[in-house]
């Protein structure tokens, strides 16, 4: 799907969604597309919106956007709103949102930049930019929420859907 193309519809709507609803909207739109090309497997989608107050951040285009969402988000709490969706025949048939507030420390600006060199591009496809199991720990002065909510996935909840269908043993 165009996720960009789909945030846009969202936020244009009258009644504005909040994080949690663009999250689920996002990860239910994922799941039914690849359902309609086929239909008969179960199909999971995810996805997650990264909110500083009612600012929303997209995942950054190159080291220069990440750098300035880091600075953004420096000595302040967000929150990450991930969601997980499954589908079946082209309709959704679950779906879950969960949240993670995570507060990052007042890290010098050196910080940043050795932090940005030594992870390189591959933060420019994480919202945020920052791997929370690897280096980008040290961004943080405190973490709340489900290890899994955080990386992308509400795992437990997923798992908990699969036994409950019979996908994976119970």
């Amino acid at each position: 799907i165009d996720e960009t193309v789909l945030k846009r519809r969202l936020m244009a709507a009258t009644a504005k969604p909040g994080p949690d609803a663009i999250a689920e909207s996002l990860a239910q739109a994922k799941a039914e597309a690849v359902s309609r090309i086929d239909p008969g497997a179960l199909v999971i989608g995810a996805d997650q919106v990264l909110a500083l107050g009612d600012e929303l951040f997209d995942k950054p285009g190159d080291l220069a956007a990440a750098r300035a969402q880091l600075k953004r988000l420096r000595g302040k709490t967000h929150h990450l709103h991930t969601a997980a969706a499954v589908a079946l025949g082209g309709k959704i048939v679950w779906s879950r949102v969960e949240d993670a507030t995570l507060t990052m420390r007042c890290f010098s600006l050196e910080f940043l930049d050795r932090y940005l060199a030594q992870s390189g591009t591959g933060l420019c496809q994480i919202v945020g930019a920052y791997e929370i199991e690897g280096a980008g720990i040290q961004l943080f002065e405190r973490v709340e929420g489900d290890h899994f909510t955080i990386i992308g996935l509400p795992l437990i909840s997923l798992l908990a859907e699969l036994r409950a269908r019979g996908v994976i043993a119970a």
